[in-house]
This record gives C-alpha cells, structure tokens and sequence, in this order.
C-alpha cells in the first residue's frame, strides 16, 4: 500500500508554484480570419472557373472578423508585410464576451 500526503483543502493547486494559466500557454488554437460571406447556388458553383470573382457581404473597407476555435475575439484590417497577408487587430472582443462564449 502507498501513502500518499493529505492535501490541505486552503491550498491552491498548481505544479511547483506555476500560475495556473501558464499550463495551457503550449496549446495550439485553430485561428481563422473571415472575409465575408456570400450564398451561391450549386449551379453557379459548378460554373466556377479561374479568374472568377465572388462578391462577399461586405465592403472593402469594413473590418475583418478573426475566430479563435470558431468564437470571434476581435476585428481587424488586412494589411500587407512583404509579399504576405496579415491582419492588424483594430477592436478586441470584450473580456466578458469571450468568456461567455467559452461557458456556453
């Protein structure tokens, strides 16, 4: 039989005094920018060839939405760094929000 030490019910858990949070730093999060939307009919779809232009549901100049695991965290604008796209985070979803969206 193995003995174990009693835990104390006033103190916290964590590994060697980490913060908490810093145990969930390593995880990697599906990150994903939206553009817009639009609604096609298969046909249309079928007809799609090079050089063919979709209109989204949005102007150019409005913000992009960017996702983390398929829950909006901020808006953004897309810029150009070189020759490759980015996304400059211009609002930030409030921390309130984002926390809801993880509690539902």
């Amino acid at each position: 039989m193995a003995d174990f030490p009693e835990f104390d019910d006033a103190t916290p858990t964590s590994f060697a005094g980490e913060n908490k949070l810093d145990l969930l730093k390593d995880l990697k999060l599906n990150v994903f920018i939206e553009l817009g939307r639009t609604r096609m009919e298969i046909k249309d779809i079928l007809d799609l060839e090079r050089g063919y232009v979709i209109e989204l549901d949005k102007l150019a100049s409005e913000p992009v939405d960017i996702f983390v695991n398929n829950k909006k965290i901020a808006e953004g604008e897309v810029v150009v760094i070189d020759k490759h796209f980015g996304v400059r985070i211009t609002n930030l979803v409030s921390a309130e929000e984002r926390i809801q969206g993880i509690q539902q």
